[in-house]
């Protein structure tokens, strides 16, 4: 692909100038809605409202920066493939193969456990509102509980969807979810504000917030998905291509943009209602959180129905699993559809034109063997070790942090990308800034822990 092919001079102007018009837009909205559905997930309904139930509004500050400092790496998911019609492995594969190779090896050490986190979660809150139990059975050093169980129909429904609909179905369902979501956090949050005790919400942090381990480790769990994994920037530069290819119509920079802030500022916002929530309902409550999947999701739900009536406790339920699902969803299709594409990048250059990117028996191959290590991760971790699944699942994100926001970074200002449809200067620092501060969180944390 020759650097000229690049220098797409209708796509260029629409960078700074007018928004596209409403229909126009409309042919590229999904990728962003995409991105809110895998992030708006544990790192809101467990992590924010759990950091809200902890601390108050204690660590506001470090959801604002976390936000605010990972922003560029997100943003050059689609920048990027809207930008040069390839997605960010191919950006990755022109940096060398070595790059491919040290993506390959993040995503191999965190893939497994991601999902298993996420899918548990969904599954514990799935069996906490469905009331769905069934006495497992007995099998020496094994977990066979209703949550591991509910995991394993929980993929294999996603598994099927997806098989069937591809992301056709995909984007269509995370639609109705992530509105599902919107709409009842939202009125969710309005509900627990009056519950919140505004003279003392608890504004200041830990005074031992970066000394005290366990609360380093809370801290890093927060970040290392807020709003998520940088895993979803590769994914979103493959959805991308995807929905073009779905509708025909190549979004232009300045448009996969706009679709791109749509979610996640949307995911912002929804992370600050979770804090919210966790404030005005626990914060002063003395309650803590269970260290198990299904009674956590029946402690959330019970703690809101109590705290706000039980007439809510239908609208909650709308909510966490609207949550939960859309998450479980997009990473079912996430890891499988960015290791199939992988394996192409490994023999040969992206094609422009994005036909042929995912192959379907390496997608659903990957799909399987997805499954498979989540459900063997869950089968063989204790019922009451969920925090440390979830802190786990969540620190392995954030130390690997650095190296994707590095290669993202590398990606979108490489020389084959045409100057104009770069990002502009202010993006280039705030991605620097971002690199030196989660590089030096990842060495404090490291220094902390093993010193």
């Amino acid at each position: 692909m020759s650097r000229a092919h690049f220098h797409n001079p209708p796509m260029a102007q629409n960078i700074q100038g007018a928004l596209p018009p409403p229909r126009t837009f409309m042919r590229a909205l999904g990728p962003g809605l995409l991105f809110a559905g895998a992030a708006v997930g544990v790192s809101h309904f467990v992590q924010s409202t759990r950091a809200g139930a902890d601390f108050g509004f204690g660590l506001l500050a470090v959801i604002v920066l976390a936000n605010l400092l990972k922003y560029p790496a997100f943003a050059f998911g689609p920048h990027y493939a809207a930008a040069t019609g390839t997605s960010l492995l191919e950006g990755y594969r022109r940096q060398g193969r070595w790059a491919l190779w040290v993506y390959l090896a993040l995503t191999l050490c965190t893939c497994f456990t991601v999902q298993a986190v996420v899918t548990v979660v969904t599954a514990g809150i799935a069996c906490a509102v469905l009331g769905f139990s069934y006495e497992p059975p007995k099998v020496a050093g094994l977990n066979l509980s209703a949550p591991v169980a509910m995991s394993a129909l929980l993929m294999l429904a996603s598994a099927l969807m997806l098989a069937a609909g591809r992301f056709k179905w995909l984007d269509r369902a995370n639609k109705l979810l992530v509105a599902g979501l919107t709409v009842s956090t939202l009125a969710a949050t309005l509900l627990v504000l009056p519950q919140i005790e505004w003279s003392q919400p608890g504004w200041l942090p830990p005074k031992d917030a970066l000394t005290d381990r366990a609360h380093l480790v809370r801290i890093t769990a927060l970040v290392g998905w807020m709003p998520s994994a940088f895993d979803v920037s590769i994914w979103h530069s493959l959805w991308t291509l995807a929905r073009r290819d779905d509708t025909g119509h190549r979004p232009s920079v300045r448009q996969a943009l706009l679709d791109f802030n749509v979610g996640y500022y949307g995911t912002a916002l929804l992370a600050l209602c979770f804090m919210a929530m966790g404030a005005g309902v626990m914060f002063h409550s003395g309650a803590k959180f269970e260290d198990n999947a299904a009674r956590f999701g029946a402690q959330v739900v019970n703690l809101y129905a109590a705290s706000l009536g039980e007439w809510s406790r239908p609208l909650l339920g709308l909510c966490a699993l609207s949550v939960m699902f859309s998450t479980t969803l997009t990473v079912v299709d996430g890891f499988p559809r960015a290791l199939a594409t992988l394996v192409k990048r490994f023999g040969e250059a992206e094609r422009e034109d994005g036909l042929a990117t995912l192959q379907p028996r390496v997608y659903r191959g990957a799909m399987a063997v997805m499954a498979l290590g989540s459900l063997g991760i869950l089968a063989a971790v204790p019922a009451g070790q969920f925090k440390f699944l979830v802190d786990l699942a969540t620190t392995l994100s954030f130390l690997s942090a650095p190296f994707f926001a590095v290669l993202n970074h590398r990606a979108v200002f490489a020389p084959w990308v045409a100057p104009e449809l770069r990002p502009g200067e202010r993006m280039r620092w705030l991605s620097l800034a971002g690199i030196f501060f989660l590089s030096g969180f990842a060495l404090y944390f490291l220094y902390i822990t093993f010193a």
